[in-house]
């Protein structure tokens, strides 16, 4: 504890947003756990093809579809920017471990 004649710097302490929060969770999703994700179930419910998808992306449609089947993940940025365009939360976009259990 800093005595009356020390002062403290505070300059090197950090604020951490709650979204900042919900990058990191989603970073260990994404890095160590089985991983799945539910795009593929969101472009059928909202009537979307990957090629769409693909083409606001700026991807290929070989990059959309291994997302699409689960055998690639999209980075955290990339994922922010399907749900956006699909107009969902990154949370619908994602298969929780408690789900996939129960499958």
């Amino acid at each position: 504890m800093p005595t009356h004649k020390q002062t403290v710097d505070y300059s090197n302490t950090f604020y951490i947003e709650k979204r900042d929060i919900e990058n990191y969770l989603l970073f260990l999703w994404l890095n160590y756990s089985d991983k799945m994700n539910r795009i593929k179930e969101v472009l059928e419910e909202k009537g979307i093809k990957q090629t769409w998808l693909a083409e606001q992306l700026g991807k290929s449609y070989n990059m959309v579809n291994g997302y699409v089947q689960n055998r690639q993940q999209p980075r955290i940025e990339v994922l922010y920017e399907i749900a956006e365009i699909l107009g969902v939360s990154v949370k619908e976009l994602l298969i929780d471990n408690e789900t996939k259990k129960d499958k």
